[in-house]
């Protein structure tokens, strides 16, 4: 019938998607190689739910990172750095280089997400030795990066108190492949009506193995906690890597 008809062959049409994402995993752990003495975040979001904010808050704030561990054992400084994902411009780009730290854009033309060859080829820009934090904000979508490993150690979703309740329900593959899901925003969600403890009970329910942090980058809002966490998944990653 489909023959006769014109319309697609969808075997076919799986196969080759099945290939695009075996290719991509190789980059994957070619990357995790070239990564390993670095804590990777591949940061993701709808567009607008406050991805560069909260990288530029983080980036201005690597001081506090690095003094959040509660035990106040001394553990070195962050030194991060950034790639920027982004269909066209580097606006976020330069609004994070303003914090001095070194930060690389990719243009996806086309792509709704960030493959694992351009990231490796991004990150081959950035003097990786000076750095343990490396942050990949990925393109603003919920759907496509969801399956492209980026040879990430954590995926972190965000979600926006703007944006309703339900996304965890809309976007289940997301939010179940996510390690940590971000609630931002959040010094405004009565002003919108926000159902905290209803998204809480989504999260639950789809994404159980997530912890989720609420915080505003604007008001810094939560952010002592989401540092701890940070901190301590840094600092474990490196002495992981020490022989």
């Amino acid at each position: 019938m489909c023959g006769h008809y014109g319309c697609e062959d969808t075997r076919q049409t799986l196969s080759l998607h099945q290939n695009v994402l075996d290719k991509n995993d190789h980059y994957a752990e070619h990357n995790r190689s070239m990564f390993q003495h670095l804590l990777v975040l591949n940061i993701l979001s709808s567009p607008g739910a406050g991805k560069t904010t909260l990288i530029q808050r983080i980036l201005h704030d690597v001081d506090l990172i690095s003094g959040a561990d509660p035990l106040n054992r001394p553990q070195g400084t962050v030194q991060p750095g950034v790639i920027v994902g982004d269909l066209a411009t580097d606006r976020d780009a330069e609004r994070l280089r303003q914090t001095d730290q070194p930060v690389i854009q990719i243009n996806t033309g086309n792509l709704c997400h960030l493959e694992a060859k351009s990231v490796g080829k991004a990150a081959q820009q950035l003097e990786l030795d000076n750095l343990n934090l490396l942050i990949i904000e990925n393109v603003g979508n919920l759907v496509c990066p969801a399956v492209y490993d980026l040879g990430e150690d954590l995926r972190i979703v965000l979600m926006s108190v703007t944006e309703g309740e339900d996304k965890p329900l809309k976007y289940p593959t997301m939010f179940k492949s996510a390690h940590v899901v971000v609630i931002t925003k959040i010094d405004i969600a009565d002003v919108v009506g926000f159902n905290l403890e209803e998204v809480l009970g989504y999260l639950r329910l789809i994404a159980p193995q997530a912890l989720v942090f609420e915080l505003s980058a604007m008001t810094g809002e939560g952010l002592t906690k989401f540092y701890a966490y940070l901190n301590q998944s840094l600092f474990q990653r490196v002495a992981s890597t020490v022989v």
